[in-house]
């Protein structure tokens, strides 16, 4: 389904019983809403209704071309605005990745809107930047950002050769052909500058400006991400003020909803069914 918000088109997958409590799922790099397939079919099956948006710069219908309107304000005034499109007052939101981001800066700003909170991969930004302040592992890990951020140069990296780069970037996904689902969409005009977009706007203001969330969260992380280090992990529970869980997947690398999608699945209908 298409959804009109903010003068612009989100393209939004929608499932499970219309009258079930409404899960938002956001996407991270470089993916989409697609991502959570394997997912939502346990969520379904618990009464779930699930919509996962493709978020700015990855629908085509909402992809500005100024870098500055892939400010972190700008992504969670998105997600506010497909809820209000939708006719959701409140939502359980999980996050993956860059979508986690979204989802920890949506609870602490709106918290009204945000039944419970499912972060996945990434921390609480307040706790990132602690990792990347006190531990020189974490800075290594988040090196890749730096490319990320220079205008062109990352897209001819990224789309060398029929994208072999991106595509080495996403062999954690499973095979070549969920791979090429992710990869194929950022070949498209505009789509890659439009995902690295939310790099190239990123700041430690707006970081900085997430507040602590008071809604109950579990922060989902997996001890094999080479993203994101146990520093990071452990200190997000700082920054929660509602009731807090910290689950640990073992074994499994950052691609977490296609890699692990049924303990994913099991962590979520954790944090929400006590509010169901």
């Amino acid at each position: 389904m298409r959804v009109a918000a903010r003068g612009l088109t989100f393209d939004v997958r929608a499932g499970g019983p219309e009258g079930g409590e409404v899960v938002l799922l956001l996407h991270g790099f470089p993916q989409h809403g697609g991502e959570w397939d394997a997912v939502v079919p346990a969520l379904h099956a618990a009464g779930l209704r699930t919509y996962a948006p493709d978020q700015r710069g990855y629908s085509p219908g909402a992809r500005p071309t100024e870098v500055a309107g892939y400010r972190l304000p700008e992504l969670v005034a998105d997600a506010v605005a497909v809820l209000d499109a939708l006719g959701v007052d409140t939502a359980h939101v999980v996050g993956h990745d860059w979508g986690a981001i979204v989802a920890w800066a949506l609870a602490a700003r709106h918290p009204e809107r945000v039944r419970t909170l499912t972060a996945v991969s990434v921390p609480h930004p307040a706790a990132f930047g602690y990792a990347l302040s006190t531990d020189r592992r974490q800075r290594a890990r988040s090196a890749y950002m730096t490319l990320f951020r220079r205008v062109g140069l990352a897209e001819r990296v990224l789309l060398a050769g029929r994208a072999v780069v991106l595509r080495r970037l996403l062999a954690g996904v499973g095979d070549s052909a969920r791979v090429a689902r992710y990869a194929q969409p950022m070949r498209g005009p505009g789509a890659l500058t439009g995902a690295l977009n939310w790099y190239r706007a990123m700041s430690g203001r707006d970081l900085k400006a997430v507040g602590p969330v008071p809604v109950p969260t579990s922060y989902v992380w997996s001890d094999r991400d080479v993203a994101v280090g146990r520093t990071a992990a452990q200190a997000c529970a700082r920054h929660v003020t509602g009731d807090y869980r910290f689950v640990v997947l073992a074994g499994v690398t950052h691609w977490i909803p296609d890699e692990a999608p049924g303990p994913l699945a099991e962590a979520i209908l954790a944090r929400v069914r006590p509010a169901a």
